[in-house]
């Protein structure tokens, strides 16, 4: 009995064969490296012949090993290759969806990639400052840390620094601090930019932005269609901002 969506074989063991080759084609997946060439065939051989224990010994590739796979014409080989090569200048976000950490989607890589600037800094940081990333709640902040506290998978960021995989965050400007230690939750949709726009605005101030009204919440603003946290907000006598106020608060007004 499996819930649906779910792989049938979660086997326990990281290394197991069936494991390895579905981490390495997430790994390889459009959203997360974009390595277009490694599709399923290549994948299986690669992994069935050794020449492939982690997503980091694809880096180590040569063309010769790679010509010898069955349907590999030395083109192929060689674009294959290139695409890998490619792919280490990808973004932090897109390595740190690509690692397959558990409840770590796309978006999710995205929002930490916004508060770590290095795949070592997010492997060391605990559950607490995890949870100070937006939308970071405890469950994924405690399968981060599971995560990163597995030897292999530390071994496997060394390997993957060693190989040249060593992207750093697209450094957020920092234009003041006027928000440090303030919290902000946005519900409803603003007018003049996205929530994520917004966001990255209060982030650039020195706050933060949260998906949950809590007693600790400093600030709600409500766009059109605003949701359950307005009701909570009022509830918990939270400032609630229009995005005109927001937009003074912050001064682009």
């Amino acid at each position: 009995h499996h819930v649906e969506g779910e792989v049938a074989y979660r086997c326990v063991n990281t290394a197991c064969p069936a494991k390895r080759k579905e981490s390495i084609l997430h790994f390889a997946g459009r959203h997360a490296m974009d390595i277009d060439g490694l599709g399923e065939k290549i994948v299986d051989q690669l992994v069935d012949k050794g020449m492939v224990k982690d997503v980091a010994d694809l880096y180590s590739l040569k063309l010769e090993d790679v010509a010898e796979l069955e349907r590999m014409a030395e083109k192929s080989a060689q674009n294959l290759l290139e695409e890998i090569e490619a792919s280490k200048k990808n973004s932090l976000a897109r390595l740190i969806y690509a690692l397959g950490i558990q409840f770590v989607g796309e978006r999710t890589g995205q929002l930490l990639a916004g508060h770590f600037s290095s795949l070592e800094e997010l492997a060391a940081a605990k559950e607490e400052e995890l949870e100070q990333v937006a939308e970071v709640g405890p469950k994924v902040a405690a399968s981060i840390v599971e995560f990163f506290s597995e030897p292999a998978n530390r071994q496997l960021i060394k390997k993957l620094a060693k190989a040249g995989v060593r992207p750093t965050a697209e450094k957020r400007e920092v234009k003041s601090d006027k928000f440090a230690g303030k919290s902000f939750v946005f519900t409803g949709g603003l007018a003049n930019r996205t929530r994520e726009e917004a966001g990255a605005i209060v982030q650039q101030h020195g706050g933060k932005v949260s998906s949950s009204v809590s007693k600790k919440t400093d600030y709600v603003v409500v766009g059109t269609d605003p949701g359950s946290k307005y009701e909570k907000a009022k509830e918990l006598g939270v400032t609630i901002l229009s995005e005109g106020e927001f937009e003074k608060l912050v001064g682009l007004k």
